[in-house]
């Protein structure tokens, strides 16, 4: 099965040097290049790849703003690709949809990885920001209010097994571990996570891992989503 892959980025030689590792694998190819936010929603549009590698900081519109719009209208899945590692981008990223996170420090193998994964429905978040996740969630607690406890009532659409399910991508376990945890089929685990996600307003599983950290499920607290 062939990847098809839009890449927006602003820096000719960088995009360029994006096109070229990914165009290095059999099961990837490139079909179209953006240089700014507005040429990148218009041509996944126009082209409805699978994945679209979208820059944060980008003319006309930025990464993130392009990410939420290619999302929105469900025209692709996003792995957003920046050299800032900031709070800012990350959670701005995942707030509008990302499926992936990558920092461009990675080598062109980890992008290859990356791609491939977010490809087959999985989340995906760089070690760096990883990290940074595990150390909020990891954070010793403020003394506890009752306007602090977490609402745990957005899961009542839920069933059991999509609880079980959701605590499971908090951990940042992939379909294929999670299967093997909750023994069931690999394809109904992707069925209960389109559940959630659409019970929950969820554009994304790893927005689904962090609001499984945010409210604590059991087992969730272990590892970051990543």
């Amino acid at each position: 099965m062939t990847i098809r892959v839009l890449v927006a980025e602003d820096q000719s030689a960088v995009r360029a040097g994006l096109v070229l590792i990914l165009r290095s694998a059999r099961d990837i190819e490139v079909v179209g290049e953006a240089a700014d936010g507005e040429e990148a929603v218009a041509l996944a549009r126009a082209l409805r790849p699978d994945l679209v590698l979208m820059d944060v900081q980008m003319p006309r519109l930025d990464g993130v703003s392009a990410t939420r719009r290619v999302v929105e209208e469900g025209l692709a899945d996003v792995l957003v690709l920046t050299t800032f590692d900031l709070d800012e981008y990350v959670f701005g990223a995942l707030r509008a949809g990302a499926a992936g996170f990558l920092l461009k420090n990675a080598e062109a193998a980890d992008l290859l990885t990356a791609v491939r994964t977010v490809a087959r429905g999985e989340g995906l978040i760089a070690p760096a920001v990883t990290r940074r996740l595990i150390a909020e969630f990891a954070a010793p607690a403020r003394p506890a209010r009752d306007e602090d406890a977490p609402d745990l009532s957005v899961l009542d659409p839920l069933t059991r097994r999509e609880r079980e399910v959701l605590a499971c991508l908090g951990e940042g376990l992939s379909n294929a571990q999670t299967a093997v945890r909750l023994e069931m089929a690999e394809a109904t685990v992707k069925t209960h996570v389109s559940r959630l996600l659409g019970k929950l307003n969820l554009r994304s599983r790893v927005q689904a891992a962090v609001l499984a950290q945010e409210l604590g499920l059991p087992g969730a607290r272990r590892q970051a989503p990543g």
